[in-house]
């Protein structure tokens, strides 16, 4: 009996540590699972007594999930791509306050913030948006390796493209406001709109886009920069281009205020902080930007350092601002492009082969039908409206608010929905 107590004592002296730091760490992200697989292996060895637990989400649902648990049963780590994601919980009161982290990281890139400047979230990685393309379909299709965004306008990207809805990804939600911050509201929405006329399909996750673009199903896809370089350093046969109007801003990740288990969260993200962490991103799986300047020199030959000035971004991002009409941004987006992209693509067929059947001639229907496609469903001035902001950003549960918002977006659909037939119309018979 004495020695089984003897051993007992040992035992819990031996494990003492682990056993003190032993918690579940729930985290809630949109990473794909390369990344959070590498993550959780390498954290979990570090600390034995520690699980984690990863809830894959999209970022507005991930941003959901969080504000719909209740104080002391939420997730300890919020963990996405996207800068306004972090600003709406914050802004919800849904973050907890973590300090400034390793001294190491420098304070910006270029002229943005790494962390948040009132220490409620962190940038763990970096990343910008770009073009990622099949290099067998463009040789098979005969068709020109795009540099810019505005490249996919053309006619001879029709049906070759591919691009997931903002509303179910956080990053193409970034790639689409860093269009509108870079090209302005009217004429970013007038590309969008022309880029998503010539795609071929809009995915339901992001994850479709590279994985399209990778098998051959797609031509070109709009990514974050991880999808193409992860593919690319795999040995895919894709090619990856920053287009100059590009933002590089950091991939967060944030403590959720009325966690379970707070102090395993905080180990948690100064675990993907440190060396070892940002080492991590250089996995030819995953192909991120650390934040921490020293890992790039353990980078392969070629590796975008945007301390090293080999991306050139030209767009200052302001998180604010995306983050003030994030939900307006995301229902304008579904109602002009997701929800009417049959009529949108037939719409836009309908233009290409009036251009190409008039040579070149002016012809006032044709204006009008270009017209009635491109401009946007809601103004610059309109979407700033702070009554209009206030509207998309009621909680679900607020049943006069959402009343409203669905009446607004009826109408907006209601009138898309003319105007593409009506441009149909006018360029069929365009003269």
């Amino acid at each position: 009996m004495k020695r089984a107590l003897a051993r007992a004592v040992a035992l819990a002296f031996a494990v003492g540590p682990f056993a003190a730091l032993a918690d579940t760490i729930t985290v809630v992200t949109s990473f794909p699972k390369e990344l959070t697989a590498a993550y959780k292996k390498a954290f979990e060895a570090k600390y034995p007594g520690d699980k984690l637990e990863i809830l894959n989400k999209n970022t507005a649902a991930g941003i959901a999930y969080v504000r719909e648990q209740p104080a002391g049963s939420r997730p300890e780590i919020f963990w996405a791509s996207a800068p306004d994601a972090f600003e709406v919980l914050s802004s919800s009161k849904l973050l907890a306050k973590i300090g400034p982290g390793n001294p190491a990281i420098p304070a910006k890139v270029g002229n943005y913030p790494v962390n948040d400047p009132e220490g409620f979230y962190r940038g763990q990685a970096l990343a910008g948006y770009g073009l990622m393309w099949n290099t067998r379909y463009l040789k098979a299709n005969n068709l020109p390796e795009p540099k810019e965004w505005a490249d996919l306008v053309k006619p001879v990207y029709f049906g070759h493209l591919a691009i997931s809805s903002p509303s179910r990804s956080g990053t193409t939600h970034l790639t689409v406001e860093t269009i509108l911050q870079g090209e302005g509201w009217n004429k970013g929405w007038e590309q969008m709109t022309a880029i998503c006329g010539n795609s071929a399909a809009i995915t339901e996750r992001s994850f479709g886009v590279p994985d399209g673009v990778s098998n051959g199903q797609f031509g070109i896809g709009l990514v974050i920069d991880f999808f193409g370089l992860a593919a690319k350093n795999s040995g895919m046969p894709v090619e990856f281009v920053y287009p100059s109007v590009t933002a590089i801003v950091p991939a967060n990740i944030a403590l959720v205020d009325g966690a379970k288990s707070p102090e395993g969260g905080k180990r948690f993200i100064e675990f993907t902080l440190s060396e070892e962490g940002q080492t991590l991103l250089l996995d030819k799986k995953i192909s991120r930007l650390p934040v921490l300047p020293s890992i790039y020199a353990k980078a392969p030959a070629g590796y975008p350092n945007p301390f090293g000035g080999t991306i050139q971004a030209k767009v200052n991002f302001n998180s604010n601002l995306s983050e003030s009409r994030y939900y307006v941004v995301l229902a304008m987006f579904d109602q002009m492009i997701t929800f009417r992209h049959k009529e949108l693509v037939a719409a836009t067929k309908a233009i290409l082969e009036a251009e190409k059947r008039l040579g070149g001639r002016k012809s006032p229907a044709l204006d009008e039908a270009r017209k009635l496609v491109l401009t946007p469903v809601v103004d610059e001035k309109q979407a700033a409206d702070p009554k209009l902001l206030a509207l998309f950003k009621a909680k679900k549960t607020d049943a006069e608010a959402s009343k409203a918002k669905a009446k607004v977006e009826e109408e907006w659909a209601a009138k898309v929905k003319a105007n593409y037939a009506k441009a149909m119309e006018l360029a069929s018979g365009a003269k």
